[in-house]
């Protein structure tokens, strides 16, 4: 493109050498070239002038490239920061590309979600076995129960409670206590005569002792089979309004609040809590693992099922891909809005880095075809002026 612009300045050249001082149509063309030489000179020095001085000549305001490549670096950095790498351009770049419903279109492919939860059992597992028992129990120690230790747990054990005794899902746990008691009286009176016994007076003789203490065991053998197979039974209802009292004190009673924020701290600072949450963790990371290991097992056939079905709705659940279009776009936007300005300098301290004249090079290579078709139409669009003024000139003879 720069040989057809050169040609066309030459042809205007030679046009204009031809045609000198003659009259008629010739004078017409004559002045068409001459206006044209004009045209492709200004625009030659115009483009040169953007990459180095033309002729090697240092003319003012000339190698703009060269010279001002580090502040357009700056500029291009801020235009791109102000308009394109904003959270809300992220965010609708990513609305408009339906992300959501091609990834879901993707994980309903059965192979593919059995390679996620390949992968994903693989990463966890390493990231497991790279966890050391040493690292957890330091985090426990130091972090998770001083956090516990400091935070109010009465108001939420208050909540929880009072929410369980709505739900009556104490009634299994008041079902054990009763079986198991009913259970030790049938099985140890015994234990049972020797525990009443103790009180009874030592001035009556031991055949009345034995009695009153037999029947008192046959009365409480009695009442606890009642309380067992009657779930309306008066002590049933009694467990019932004393578990609510409990939760609205444990929710407002100071006095109570902080014998429970007392009874926290001791279970919390007991050595043998640690002991205890290492061994749940030891636990839970062993079957977790093994679990993982295991390609036809419960766990990971479930993740697949699961995550099939999940691409299923993404396709299909018009709310709920609403909804993880939101929630995704959101965490875009934030994270574009808080690193952003963190990774646009890499335009400028890529560009400063460049030499000046490297920097011309590669922007003229880009660009370097449409600024040659500036020269061309500037030699055509000069000739045309000439041509035009030309014909004015002669006509206003």
């Amino acid at each position: 493109m720069r040989t057809v612009a050169t040609s066309l300045f030459v042809f205007a050249i030679v046009v204009f050498a031809l045609t000198l001082h003659r009259d008629g149509a010739l004078g017409y063309v004559n002045a068409t070239a001459e206006a044209a030489m004009v045209g492709a000179l200004a625009d030659w020095f115009a483009v040169t002038a953007l990459f180095r001085h033309p002729l090697g000549l240092p003319i003012p305001h000339t190698a703009l490239v060269p010279r001002k490549k580090d502040v357009f670096a700056r500029s291009l950095e801020d235009f791109v920061a102000g308009h394109f790498l904003t959270g809300e351009a992220a965010r609708e770049r990513f609305l408009g590309s339906g992300a959501t419903v091609r990834f879901g279109r993707w994980l309903a492919v059965p192979a593919n979600s059995e390679r996620v939860v390949v992968h994903g059992a693989r990463l966890t597992t390493r990231a497991l076995d790279h966890v050391s028992d040493g690292e957890v129990r330091e985090l426990v120690e130091h972090s998770v129960l001083p956090r516990l230790v400091r935070e109010p747990i009465a108001p939420l054990a208050g909540t929880l409670l009072e929410q369980v005794v709505d739900d009556d899902v104490h009634r299994s746990l008041v079902d054990l206590v009763v079986v198991e008691a009913h259970d030790w009286l049938l099985d140890n009176p015994e234990k049972f005569a020797s525990v009443v016994g103790e009180r009874a007076p030592t001035w009556t003789p031991l055949w009345v002792n034995s009695i009153v203490v037999d029947r008192l065991h046959t009365e409480a053998l009695k009442w606890v089979r009642d309380v067992r197979d009657d779930t309306r039974h008066r002590m049933r209802l009694a467990v019932d309004d004393l578990l609510r009292d409990l939760a609205r004190n444990l929710q407002e009673d100071p006095s109570t609040m902080g014998r429970a924020e007392e009874l926290k701290e001791t279970f919390l600072l007991h050595p043998q809590t640690m002991d205890t949450a290492m061994s749940l963790w030891g636990i839970l990371r062993r079957t977790l693992v093994e679990s993982l290991d295991d390609p036809e097992g419960r766990l990971r056939t479930r993740i697949q099922t699961e995550l099939v079905s999940l691409g299923e709705r993404l396709q299909h659940d018009a709310e709920l891909r609403a909804r993880v279009d939101r929630r995704a776009g959101d965490v875009l936007a934030g994270l574009v809005d808080t690193y952003g300005a963190e990774l646009v300098p890499v335009i400028s301290q890529v560009i400063e880095r460049w030499d000046g004249k490297e920097a011309a090079d590669r922007i003229e290579l880009h660009v370097g075809r449409d600024l040659q078709f500036i020269r061309i139409n500037g030699t055509v669009v000069g000739g045309l002026a000439g041509l035009l003024i030309h014909t004015v000139s002669q006509l206003a003879l």
